[in-house]
């Protein structure tokens, strides 16, 4: 079965390059376009895998990341945050609302398509 993702980042060429970058690695990609969206795309599809955007108009990646993580049926969702926001404040709190991984933009295809498999891997151990 193929396993999905949910791309939310309020820019649309980088909602489709990770798109493009992530369905060539065989995993099936759909998009939000702002925390709001996002949200309410997480309720109706229930994604395997969030990768989430901090910079965003509306509600910010971090809300939405404490959101996920306040819902029971979501709060073990793995939510990969990539930022272009790279100092360690923007990291630390990111990991601190209860991102599994911050990653920084930019990101090579090979790098993102490991990093989404090891997340995925490691919440499929987790849950047997």
């Amino acid at each position: 079965m193929t396993q999905s993702v949910l791309v939310v980042d309020d820019e649309p060429m980088a909602r489709t390059l990770l798109r493009l970058m992530l369905v060539r690695a065989g995993f099936q990609v759909s998009e939000a376009e702002d925390g709001y969206d996002a949200l309410d795309k997480v309720q109706r599809s229930k994604p395997d895998l969030v990768l989430l955007d901090v910079m965003m108009p509306g509600i910010d990646g971090f809300t939405v990341c404490e959101t996920l993580r306040s819902k029971t049926d979501t709060s073990a969702l793995p939510v990969i945050m990539l930022s272009a926001k790279t100092d360690l404040h923007s990291i630390n709190r990111g990991l601190q609302v209860g991102a599994t991984r911050y990653l920084t933009k930019p990101i090579s295809p090979d790098e993102l398509a490991r990093q989404v498999r090891d997340v995925l891997a490691a919440n499929a151990s987790a849950t047997l």
